[in-house]
């Protein structure tokens, strides 16, 4: 097994290296290489440490996340080169605070007993932007500490799911059902208030995800569902930023010049790129707002075409499915539903963001993991990974590779 993860990170390092050659030949410019150089240098020492010290996990938990990345920093440097020096120091950031998880973290189910800890902590920080928050894009979830922003939600989404992990647990009946559903249906509340819907449908994903697996009743499902439609309809009649969004989901055609031009121009770059895209470095992904965070996907198939899309959406798959693998194996049912919300949660953003991408659901400000230009994503994401790292590891029974 060993053999065919070394030939993946070999492999890896291949693509990245081309990538980054084909960058550097078209700028005439040989920074590309270094990025690409560092690159592989951090893929393959954190392939090493892990694989010669912490050998019983799943190491394709992190193999697949760093191919992800790749993605992401190659578009980023070809949109604009500063942004992608700025994502590597945040790859490196995500990446000592997985190892650092990996390392010093030793029984996750020992976090299990703090659960209302979470919460509040969860609701704390998604209230603080409504007192402290600066407002991007039109949504008030940014947090300015000096010259760095922060985002919250993306934080308190981590929180919400070891939340959720302990709480589960507890649930006997519809009334521990609604006991539980408290914390979260706060915390999307205030979501919606700070216009930050994307988060807010996340959230969601990811609480009714964890309370079927974790309760297999139904009635919890529907009864949660209802409140979200209810919800839904009432914040569509209250936010007029809500109803502003349905409308250019509906027809970014109308308003192509203003407030439908980010869908209208991600919509005509996915149809430029075609099959096998204008090939790298030959689109026009600077035409598309905001095109290096909520809109990556759309300049990723515009220059490798529906193919190259396609193939990050099956990476992300697997990532997926490995989380899901890891959850199945778990040695206790706290480590279980904890793998389950950190899957779900990656699942659910892949689906909103590029769902919005083309116009599948109305797009939201949230961004694509491992891929988008964003220090919290990055940091948040890689956290997650060293958790299901740590999970993967101490499984209740030996899962043949």
């Amino acid at each position: 097994m060993k053999t065919f993860e070394k030939s993946i990170i070999k492999d890896i390092c291949i693509i990245t290296m081309l990538l980054y050659s084909i960058l550097a030949l078209s700028k005439m410019d040989y920074r590309p290489l270094e990025v690409g150089g560092l690159s592989c240098i951090l893929i393959i020492s954190s392939y090493s440490i892990i694989s010669k010290f912490f050998y019983k996990g799943d190491k394709f938990l992190l193999i697949i996340p760093l191919f992800i990345t790749q993605f992401g920093l190659i578009m980023i440097y070809r949109i604009n080169s500063a942004l992608a020096f700025k994502q590597i120091v945040w790859f490196v950031l995500g990446l000592g605070i997985y190892m650092i998880i990996v390392i010093f973290l030793r029984d996750i189910s020992r976090l299990e007993k703090f659960k209302y800890l979470y919460a509040i902590i969860a609701i704390l920080l998604l209230s603080s932007t409504l007192f402290f928050g600066k407002e991007i894009k039109g949504s008030r979830n940014w947090l300015r500490i000096g010259k760095y922003s922060i985002q919250p939600s993306e934080i308190a989404k981590f929180f919400l799911i070891f939340y959720l992990a302990s709480a589960i647990q507890d649930v006997k009946d519809f009334k521990d059902a609604v006991k539980i559903s408290i914390p979260v249906f706060i915390c999307i509340g205030l979501l919606v208030v700070e216009k930050d819907l994307g988060a807010g449908l996340i959230f969601f994903g990811i609480f009714i995800t964890m309370v079927y697996i974790g309760t297999s009743d139904r009635k919890f499902i529907l009864a949660s569902l209802g409140v979200f439609i209810v919800g839904s309809i009432f914040s569509y009649f209250k936010f007029a930023h809500v109803r502003t969004r349905f409308a250019i989901w509906i027809d970014p055609w109308k308003d192509k010049y203003d407030k439908g031009n980010q869908i209208c121009q991600s919509l005509l770059a996915i149809a430029s790129g075609g099959l096998f895209g204008t090939g790298l470095g030959l689109g026009h992904p600077e035409f598309i707002p905001e095109v290096h965070n909520d809109c990556i996907f759309a300049a990723i198939c515009e220059e490798f075409g529906l193919l190259g899309g396609t193939a990050l959406i099956l990476l992300y798959l697997i990532l997926v499915y490995r989380g899901l693998r890891a959850a199945i194996n778990a040695k206790d049912n706290f480590s279980s539903l904890v793998a389950v919300g950190i899957s779900s949660m990656i699942g659910f953003q892949v689906f909103v963001i590029i769902g919005g991408v083309i116009k599948m659901i109305p797009l939201t400000g949230v961004t694509l993991p491992f891929v988008s230009y964003g220090g919290s994503s990055m940091i948040l994401n890689f956290a997650c990974l060293g958790v299901l790292q740590k999970i993967s590891e101490a499984r209740r029974t030996v899962v043949y590779e």
